[in-house]
């Protein structure tokens, strides 16, 4: 390492990007991590930190910049990462995202020559996102609404999020100014003082229906709590569901277990591919629903549905997944561990009227081995876990069933490439892997892969 200190001054030419979307710069062969830099740029970089084999750096200078960078971007959107890829052109992003899970596959499962498929574009690249889940806190005794800069909880104040639907931005808006008038506290980490935490809206795509959930710290509102109410019911007109949340915790997860309706129901209806369902406020439901009914289609068309087929849809969320497929195969057993999700799963298999799909409440890595004990020999698994990607001994088990094949949706592909490694040393071989962009003007990328048995 250099002797390098924090405000040194370089000149540099900006050679690549990290998958978070810095650039990265090199000195004398030490690498650089720089926001706001993109690949060809040269740059006059001031060095902010550095560590034992890297270090991060600012730009203080453009010397000269890409053909490729969108210009006039709020760089708020990039220090809070909530579009941390806005300075990118919409066709360098999609590239850039099949390259890395190239890449990673290379790496980690040693898929020299593996064909990744272009990304799957999305026509909406802004104002796409039908859930908000934004921080409150007070900033100069003033309530305020917004987002975190990078690592760290200190709250950059924002007001159009950019890529979320803006109709959630005015309701946002309209909550924090309501909260002000009424003196209402936002909850502060040191003094463990305070009653709003988190405001959290959702908008179904198709049905415009929307859902307020307050994060608190307790039920008893130091307000008036009704009077807000019926202020947000009269200002929205497709407002369905107002709810507490009761967070009395001290970690960063942002929603406790309890929930209180103060209004209307306790979930909101959209349609996803044809089919209804309902979505309860602590339930997964993909936050840009065009994009996600084009992910789930390119897994059914992998997965080569048959009418006798009998399908395992392992992490099944309210069952949009298995639901969206039940009419064409024979059975779709499904498992989740958040109990409201699997009743919405129940629930929504009602609406639609189907009677071929089963779902129970557990672990994927637990319910799995008792489905194949119980006799249950499935045709197709579906996998569409968080970002820590499979358990091994799931893996295990899913293999163990013997599928023809194994639909693996990911969210993450640094813990897809991982898990490639360990479907393949279990005899199953990766056949086809399409990224779809669900998250535009970000670094995040879905992928849908195709595992077969190896003849």
């Amino acid at each position: 390492m250099e002797n390098f200190k924090k405000n040194d001054t370089f000149e540099a030419e900006v050679i690549d990007l990290t998958h978070e979307g810095q650039g990265v710069v090199k000195i004398n062969r030490f690498p650089f991590f720089v926001d706001n830099a993109l690949p060809g740029e040269r740059i006059k970089m001031r060095v902010l930190k550095v560590g034992k084999s890297f270090g991060f750096g600012r730009v203080d200078e453009f010397l000269s910049q890409s053909e490729h960078r969108i210009s006039g971007i709020n760089l708020d959107y990039l220090r809070t990462g909530i579009a941390d890829f806005g300075h990118l052109a919409y066709s360098e992003q999609l590239k850039f995202k099949q390259k890395q899970v190239s890449e990673l596959l290379r790496k980690t499962a040693g898929k020299v020559e593996f064909p990744v498929l272009p990304v799957l574009a999305a026509e909406q690249t802004l104002a796409y996102r039908n859930k908000a889940q934004v921080p409150v806190q007070m900033v100069d005794g003033l309530l305020t609404t917004g987002f975190y800069r990078k690592n760290s909880h200190t709250l950059v104040p924002v007001e159009d999020f950019y890529i979320q639907d803006k109709a959630l931005d005015a309701i946002i808006l309209f909550i924090r100014d309501e909260c002000r008038q009424m003196a209402v506290q936002a909850y502060d980490e040191k003094s463990r003082k305070g009653w709003l935490r988190h405001i959290v809206v959702r908008r179904a795509y198709h049905t415009g229906e929307v859902m307020v959930t307050l994060v608190v710290t307790n039920k008893k509102a130091p307000v008036p709590i009704k009077v807000l109410v019926n202020k947000l019911a009269a200002q929205f007109s497709n407002l369905k569901s107002v709810q507490l949340n009761i967070n009395k915790g001290t970690g960063s997860f942002i929603l406790g277990k309890e929930f209180v309706v103060l209004y209307g129901q306790d979930f909101i209806s959209d349609t996803m591919l044809d089919k209804t369902f309902q979505i309860s406020a602590p339930a997964f439901y993909q936050v840009n629903t065009a994009q996600a009914e084009k992910l789930y289609q390119t897994a059914y068309d992998f997965a080569q549905l048959l009418p006798t087929d009998v399908v395992i849809d392992a992490y099944s969320g309210i069952g949009t997944i298995g639901l969206g497929m039940a009419d064409r195969v024979a059975k779709v057993y499904g498992m989740e561990v958040i109990a409201s999700a699997v009743e919405n799963a129940q629930h929504n298999a009602q609406l639609n009227h189907i009677e071929n799909a089963h779902y129970e409440v557990g672990t994927a890595e637990t319910i799995m081995p008792k489905w194949l004990a119980e006799g249950i020999s499935p045709d197709l698994i579906f996998v569409d876990p968080p970002r820590k990607g499979l358990d091994e001994s799931f893996i295990e088990s899913a293999t163990e069933a013997n599928p023809r094949a194994i639909i693996y949706i990911s969210c993450n592909p640094a813990t897809f490439a991982r898990d490639v490694v360990r479907f393949e040393a279990q005899g199953y071989q990766l056949e086809k892997v399409q990224p779809v962009d669900l998250f535009p003007q970000t670094h995040h990328v879905e992928t849908v892969a195709l595992f077969t048995r190896k003849k």
